[in-house]
């Protein structure tokens, strides 16, 4: 069964905030933000919204309606937004040579198109 409680105190301690940081994030106690995480109170629409923001995940994951976790690309441009696309493909393809041996021609290209994205600012 999903612990919706456990999954917002999961999510709150991977961004290394306290209840009281994140209640005030959200306009709301730290004694509100407790009652969430022990399945006492249930976040209206809106702070679900706000949670999934600060999170960066989906309603559907926040709700655990979807298992998979969101990457947002949000106000990043499209040279950048490939950029991630094509780091996610290269981690989830099998690896095909002994780890750490040498990167592949993908991976050089992959690696340059970074160091340029981040130097042309």
């Amino acid at each position: 069964m999903f612990d919706f409680g456990l999954r917002l105190r999961e999510l709150r301690k991977n961004k290394n905030l306290s209840q009281d940081e994140l209640a005030k994030k959200i306009n709301k106690s730290k004694s509100v933000i407790s009652g969430y995480e022990n399945n006492i109170k249930t976040p209206p629409l809106d702070v679900l919204t706000s949670l999934a923001l600060i999170y960066g995940v989906s309603l559907d994951y926040l709700l655990g309606v979807e298992k998979k976790e969101m990457v947002s690309v949000d106000k990043l441009n499209e040279s950048q937004k490939k950029l991630i696309n094509l780091l996610i493909e290269e981690f989830k393809a099998p690896k095909t040579e002994t780890p750490y041996k040498s990167f592949s021609p993908r991976q050089q290209k992959i690696m340059n198109d970074l160091v340029a994205e981040f130097f042309s600012k």
